[in-house]
C-alpha cells in the first residue's frame, strides 16, 4: 500500500466543474473512438452473406474473415497503453483515427479475400487502441463526482455506433433492392456499407484537435502549468488546484512507466487485481453479446426471417442496446457498479435460457414455430437490454477505475486485450457451433452468464465515489 492517503486534500472528490457542458463535450469527443469501435464491429453484420457468396466460402472460413479483425483489436489494445504513455493520449487517438480511415477505404475496395482480411486487421488495431485510450482518458479528465457517468460515454458511443451501422446497412440494403450484392454507386451494397465509416473516422480525427491532453500525462512529462490549467478547466475553480496537482504528483512519485513486468506477481503469474480485470473482460464476451451484433441478420435468416426484416430486427436490437445504456448511465453513480453488474447477470441468464429453449425446436417449412419464433425474438431483446444496462457499461467503467495508478495503463491494456481474444473466440466459433446445435450454443452462453454472478460477488470491489489516487 502506498502513502497516497497522506497527500494534500484538494476537495476534488466532491467538486463540480464550472462548465459541465464543456466537460461533457470533452468526454463525448474522446468517446467518438467508441462510436467507431461500435460501428466498425457491427457494420460487418450487413456484409456476412455477401462475403460468403462472393468468395464462395464455408462457415469456418467466413468466421475467420469476420473474426480476424479481433486479432488486430487485441494487438492494438495491448500496445495502446505504452503508446499513450510515450506520446500522449491525444496523439494516440489521432493515430487510431488515421487507421480507421485507411481501413474503411481498403475494406470497401478489396480485390481478394486476403486483402479484405488485411484491412479488417488494420481496423481492428484502431478499435483496440480506441477501446483502451477512450476509458483511460475519460477517467483521467473527468471530475471524480461525474466520472462514472462520463466514463459510461464510451459504452454509450459504442452502442450508438452499432445502431447507426445497422440503420445505415438497412437503408443501403433497401436502396439495393434487398440484395447485399446489389449495385450502389458502382460498388456492391456491402462494400458501400464498409466504406461509409470514412465519415465518422475523419470526424474523430478532427475532434481530437479540440480537446485537451490528460493532466496526468502532462504532469508525467513535466508540463505542470498546462496540467494545472486543464484541471481548473475540467474540475472547477472551487478545487484547491495546487493541492490537486500535489495530490496527483504524490500518487505518481513512486511510479514509472507501467510495463507488462509490473503486472506480474501473486500465485498465478499476474497480480490478483489484473486477473479480476481479465475476468470481467472475459465474462463480458463469453455471454455471447457480439453474436447479436456480428451475426444477428444471418441468425434470423437461418430461422426463416426475411432478409430485409432480419436487418430491421438487428436495428431494433441496437435501439434496445441504447435504451439499456442510458439506464446504466443514469444509475452507475447512484446504485454503483457492482449491483448493476449483478442485476444484469440475472437478466442475461433469463434471456439466454429462453433463446436456448426457443432454438431447440425444429424448423417447420424453414421457420421456427410461431410461439418459439416470437419467444426467441423477445428473449434476444431482453438479453441485450440487461447486458446494456449492466456489463456493457460497468466493465468499461471498472477497467478505467479499478487499477492502481502505477499499473493502470498496462493493466488496462492486458484486460482489454483479453477482452478482444475472448471476443475472437466467440466470434470465430459461432458459425460452426450454430451449424452443430444452435440451442446448445446458447446454453453455453447461459452458463457463462450464470457463472458471472459468483465471480462478481466474490472478487469484484466497488469503485463508486473513489478518486483514482485511492485505488492503491
Amino acid at each position: 500500500m502506498t502513502s497516497t492517503a497522506q497527500a494534500p486534500r484538494s476537495g476534488a472528490g466532491t467538486a463540480h466543474p464550472d462548465h459541465l457542458g464543456h466537460v461533457i463535450f470533452i468526454a463525448a469527443a474522446a468517446a467518438m473512438g467508441g462510436f467507431l469501435f461500435g460501428y466498425d464491429s457491427s457494420v460487418i453484420n450487413g456484409a456476412v452473406e455477401a462475403i460468403r457468396t462472393r468468395y464462395d466460402i464455408g462457415s469456418a472460413a467466413l468466421a475467420q474473415v469476420i473474426a480476424i479483425a479481433l486479432i488486430g483489436c487485441a494487438i492494438g489494445a495491448a500496445t495502446a497503453g505504452r503508446i499513450a504513455d510515450r506520446i500522449g493520449r491525444i496523439r494516440c487517438m489521432q493515430i487510431a483515427a488515421v487507421l480507421f480511415t485507411i481501413s474503411a477505404v481498403g475494406s470497401a475496395l478489396p480485390f481478394a479475400l486476403w486483402d479484405l482480411a488485411f484491412w479488417r486487421i488494420i481496423g481492428g488495431f484502431a478499435i483496440g487502441m480506441a477501446s483502451v485510450i477512450g476509458p483511460a482518458y475519460i477517467a483521467e479528465v473527468a471530475p471524480p463526482a461525474y466520472r462514472g457517468r462520463l466514463g459510461s460515454f464510451q459504452q454509450a458511443a459504442i452502442v450508438v455506433g452499432i445502431a447507426i451501422s445497422q440503420l445505415v446497412n438497412w437503408g443501403l440494403l433497401n436502396a439495393a433492392g434487398g440484395d447485399q450484392r446489389g449495385k450502389l454507386m458502382g460498388l456492391e451494397a456491402w462494400q458501400v456499407m464498409l466504406g461509409v465509416m470514412v465519415i465518422p473516422a475523419v470526424l474523430y480525427g478532427l475532434l481530437s484537435f479540440a480537446i485537451p491532453e490528460s493532466p496526468r500525462f502532462l504532469l508525467s512529462v513535466g508540463k505542470r502549468e498546462r496540467a494545472r490549467a486543464i484541471l481548473e478547466e475540467v474540475e472547477g475553480k472551487s478545487v484547491d488546484l495546487d493541492a490537486r496537482v500535489a495530490e496527483i504528483e504524490h500518487a505518481m512519485k513512486s511510479e514509472h512507466k507501467s510495463t507488462f513486468k509490473d503486472l506480474l506477481g501473486g500465485s498465478f503469474f499476474f497480480k490478483p487485481i489484473v486477473w479480476v480485470g481479465i475476468g470481467l473482460s472475459v465474462f463480458q464476451q463469453f455471454v455471447g453479446i457480439n453474436v447479436a451484433f456480428y451475426y444477428s441478420s444471418t441468425l434470423w435468416q437461418s430461422v426463416g426471417v426475411d432478409p430485409t426484416d432480419s436487418f430491421f430486427y438487428s436495428f431494433t436490437t441496437s435501439i434496445i442496446n441504447i435504451i439499456g445504456t442510458v439506464i446504466a448511465m443514469i444509475f452507475v453513480d447512484r446504485v454503483g457498479r457492482k449491483p448493476l453488474a449483478l442485476i444484469g447477470s440475472v437478466g442475461m441468464v433469463v434471456g439466454l435460457a429462453l433463446e436456448a429453449w426457443a432454438f431447440s425446436y425444429h424448423l417447420v417449412d424453414g421457420k421456427l414455430p410461431s410461439a418459439q419464433g416470437w419467444t426467441a425474438l423477445i428473449a434476444a431483446h431482453i438479453f441485450v437490454l440487461f447486458f446494456a444496462l449492466s456489463w456493457g457499461v460497468v466493465v468499461w467503467v471498472f477497467l478505467g477505475e479499478m487499477f492502481p495508478n502505477r499499473i493502470r495503463a498496462a493493466a488496462l491494456g492486458v484486460a482489454a486485450s483479453a477482452q478482444w481474444i475472448a471476443n475472437w473466440a466467440i466470434t470465430a466459433s459461432f458459425p460452426s457451433l450454430a451449424d452443430w446445435n444452435l440451442s446448445s450454443t446458447y446454453v453455453i452462453y447461459t452458463v457463462f452468464a450464470a457463472l458471472s454472478i459468483p465471480f462478481v460477488l466474490k472478487y469484484v470491489k466497488e469503485t463508486k465515489g473513489k478518486s483514482l489516487e485511492e485505488m492503491g
